[in-house]
């Protein structure tokens, strides 16, 4: 599986690259939190921007129009999961939109890639996006696939990984991670910088920097916080408490949370993590970030 090569030309007096990388942007409501976030951000040091996306049009899928528009407003790159397929038109687009990853265990000849490289203030970044399978629909396993595309990486100078693994399980994300970080990171260089989890839209305390990698088993959602993980209450509500079929309706009250992490990278490790948990409300201004509370 070979990647589509992305140049991003940063400015800075510094290596150190900070990356902010967003849990499942869901529906509009976390598409217009993360965008008025970006909008509010320092970019004199280098920034790079990931955000998982698969949820962020309507809570299923993302479209083309939505692609360009997050495209437009900073983020650098777009990972995702199982829900990426649910717009149609991803399908026509998705081998073009030069930013934007499908996980890399989906079977050879599936369309998009599942990892790219990036120039990042001089330095090569790449990104790989792999699927979890415990309590996951059928996929193919990411070990092996993970590792040998982590390997082709290194051999073509690649200074930072950063994976993505869309997944259920804590111990599925966990085992995964130090697997990686044991092997391809030592005390004096880590070639895994970042490994974060989505997927549950529940953020977890267990931020931390393990073998020069930095870590956490899920960075949560970006969407309504008055929802069930994104979602309307009362269909959340019917479905769960009934077991019958009803279609899930994405929640469109104003107070969106913004969860992530925010991880600082020299040349040879990761150096802090630490999570951005924060509520907005987005019908005082659109256009800017209103911040509420964080923590």
């Amino acid at each position: 599986m070979h990647p589509t090569f992305s140049l991003k030309i940063m400015s800075g007096n510094t290596d150190r690259i900070k990356v902010l990388f967003f849990g499942d942007i869901t529906g509009r409501q976390g598409r217009t939190a993360v965008k008025n976030y970006l909008a509010g951000i320092d970019r004199q040091e280098p920034v790079f921007v990931i955000a998982n996306i698969e949820n962020a049009s309507h809570g299923f899928g993302l479209t083309k129009k939505n692609y360009e528009d997050l495209a437009s407003n900073g983020i650098d790159c777009f990972t995702s999961g199982n829900h990426i397929w649910d717009k149609k038109d991803i399908h026509e687009y998705i081998d073009s939109a030069d930013k934007l990853l499908r996980p890399i265990n989906y079977p050879a000849g599936t369309k998009g890639v599942g990892s790219r490289v990036f120039e990042v203030n001089g330095q090569k970044l790449a990104v790989i996006n792999a699927l979890g399978r415990v309590f996951m629909p059928p996929i193919d396993s990411p070990w092996q696939v993970v590792v040998d595309e982590v390997e082709r990486l290194k051999a073509e100078g690649v200074e930072h990984i950063i994976v993505d693994f869309h997944a259920e399980a804590t111990a599925e994300k966990i085992c995964f991670s130090k697997y990686l970080a044991k092997e391809f990171n030592n005390e004096e260089n880590a070639l895994i910088k970042g490994f974060f989890g989505t997927h549950t839209h529940v953020q977890t305390a267990d931020e931390k920097i393990y073998n020069g990698m930095a870590y956490i088993t899920d960075a949560g959602f970006c969407g309504a916080e008055e929802s069930v993980i994104g979602m309307e209450f009362a269909t959340s509500l019917k479905r769960l408490s009934t077991s019958l079929p009803e279609r899930y309706e994405i929640a469109e009250t104003p107070v969106a949370q913004i969860n992530g992490v925010e991880v600082l990278i020299d040349r040879t490790k990761s150096t802090q993590i630490k999570r951005i948990n924060l509520l907005v409300d987005n019908s005082k201004n659109e256009s800017e970030a209103a911040f509420e509370k964080g923590g």
